[in-house]
């Protein structure tokens, strides 16, 4: 039987004034503190019974749940939200069932805190040892998908960290249906609710105070569009674990398998066109033999495909390309599609426009796929596979946080491991310095 999405008077959204919001941001940081402290000793099996209660709780808790995202997709479609949010908002059954199963796959991983890293004997008897251990509270400041509220939930206590969760206002309902049922597991495993909180304010100014609260939040990480990335970026004073766009690029090169080139290209575009994985830019070496063939699939799968003025030769149907359009993540299904001379043609576009998020080559010379593998500069590089695999699930994390473009602490897609830091533990038997 199905039960009712319990929201409590504090969890109800509303307005408030900037101070109204450092006050709640503050107050919430000072337990998730208490509760961070709490979290960095729970044993494994507690973090894990958890997870498998909210689980459970999630798929108990089905019908209210995807009737509060049916409120909100309405909410979205009457607000002219574009096709590519409106998919990132919508739970279905299955979608929903994956919430769940990425729960419980997060907690059968393995657990990051208290791993140790490595260690070594000094000459004088000191054993140094670097020891995995949880980076406190985080922050995640998220639009759209209500699948982050779990995810983020999920991956924050496995790894031993409290996390303060702000959603979108486009997904106020569906976020706290789903926080509803992670709550749930907390309870079911004797942990503290305050371990995984949800904001229960859509004001704009929750989000400033969140980026102001050095001391209660240790770092923050924005999943969402460009201007609320770089809002983040620009204002916050802790330390931020962001991408700005997936400018994805997927080049087909002169050796390239036709038999792969064209099912990899429609799957990479257009398998899910609102996810930063999608393929936005195609590469095709002038030297590829069909390169058509490939063109007219996509047109074919409903992409609409915009080319420079060569390209445009491949097919009438193919619009012309702006300037803009080899920097922008269309997250629709647009692709832009440019001729270019080979490996270096490619990787010369891409060094140019890519965003450092994913990108890939088709082909069958193992060389040329060695020598793009090693010298594109991107978190994610791949060879001979869809670029829709940029996700922490299909990497065997169980889920993500975010795919982090930047250089420092984490890359890619950050799970379990990429939410703790380390410490060193050295362990001497009476030395002294001379």
């Amino acid at each position: 039987m199905t039960e009712a999405v319990a929201i409590r008077p504090a969890d109800t959204p509303s307005a408030s004034a900037p101070e109204d919001s450092a006050a709640l941001i503050a107050d919430m940081g000072r337990r998730a503190r208490a509760a961070a402290v709490r979290l960095a000793g729970t044993p494994t099996a507690d973090k894990a019974k958890a997870l498998v209660a909210a689980a459970k709780a999630i798929r108990a808790r089905a019908g209210a749940i995807l009737a509060a995202n049916a409120e909100d997709v309405a909410r979205a479609r009457a607000n002219g939200l574009t096709a590519a949010l409106i998919d990132r908002l919508t739970l279905d059954p299955a979608r929903l069932e994956g919430v769940a199963a990425g729960l419980e796959a997060v907690a059968a991983l393995p657990d990051p805190v208290g791993q140790t890293i490595d260690e070594a004997r000094r000459p004088n008897g000191l054993l140094l040892q670097r020891v995995r251990v949880p980076l406190g509270v985080i922050g995640i400041i998220y639009e759209s998908r209500p699948n982050v509220t779990a995810d983020a939930g999920a991956l924050s206590l496995m790894s031993g960290n409290a996390c303060i969760l702000r959603g979108g206002s486009e997904a106020t309902a569906s976020n706290h249906a789903i926080h509803a049922a992670l709550l749930d597991g907390l309870r079911a495993a004797g942990l503290p609710e305050d371990a995984i909180q949800l904001v229960p304010t859509t004001d704009r100014a929750a989000v400033g105070a969140m980026l102001a609260a050095q001391g209660l939040i240790d770092i923050i990480v924005p999943r969402g569009g460009k201007s609320l990335v770089a809002r983040v970026q620009d204002e916050a004073r802790v330390p931020v674990l962001a991408h700005l766009d997936g400018i994805v690029h997927l080049y087909i090169d002169r050796a390239a398998d036709a038999a792969k080139a064209v099912p990899l290209a429609v799957n990479a575009k257009m398998r899910r066109t609102g996810v930063c994985g999608a393929t936005e830019t195609l590469l095709l070496d002038r030297a590829y033999g069909a390169p058509g063939a490939i063109v007219a699939a996509l047109i074919e799968a409903g992409c609409e495909v915009r080319g420079d003025a060569e390209a445009r030769g491949l097919d009438p149907r193919i619009l012309p390309a702006a300037d803009s359009d080899w920097d922008c993540e269309y997250l629709d299904s647009i692709v832009s599609v440019a001729m270019v001379d080979g490996v270096e043609g490619a990787m010369a576009h891409i060094a140019r426009h890519s965003s450092h998020h994913t990108d890939a080559i088709v082909t069958e010379d193992q060389a040329v796929a060695d020598r793009f593998l090693a010298q594109v500069d991107s978190a994610i590089v791949m060879h001979n596979a869809s670029t829709q695999f940029a996700d922490g699930g299909e990497f065997g994390l169980g889920a993500e946080i975010g795919i982090s473009t930047g250089r420092l602490h984490a890359r890619g897609p950050v799970a379990l491991e990429g939410l703790t830091t380390y410490k060193w533990l050295v362990r001497g038997s009476g030395q002294l310095r001379p």
